[in-house]
């Protein structure tokens, strides 16, 4: 089941102790790339367009929380109720 996603006026928070600034993030990433290689054989992305990102699964860095974060407001960011 995909994680929501913080936006400009909310941010992730675990329950269980607080945390705002450290997550461990489980994603699939899938995306279209525009590879250089050079005649040498070496690989260079020059270009890459991301047409999915889903995150599966946010848990707490500090206390190692188990599906225990959750999307809260930002200071000062009015956000209307879900």
């Amino acid at each position: 089941m995909p994680v929501q996603l913080p936006g400009p006026d909310t941010r992730w928070r675990c329950r269980q102790c607080g945390n705002l600034t450290r997550f461990d993030v489980t994603r699939t990433t899938r995306a279209k790339e525009y590879v250089h290689v050079d005649l040498a054989g070496e690989q260079l992305v020059e270009d890459r367009e991301i047409t999915q990102d889903v995150v599966e699964h946010v848990s707490c860095r500090w206390c190692s929380a188990v599906d225990a974060v959750e999307v809260v407001p930002r200071p000062g960011s009015v956000v209307p109720p879900t």
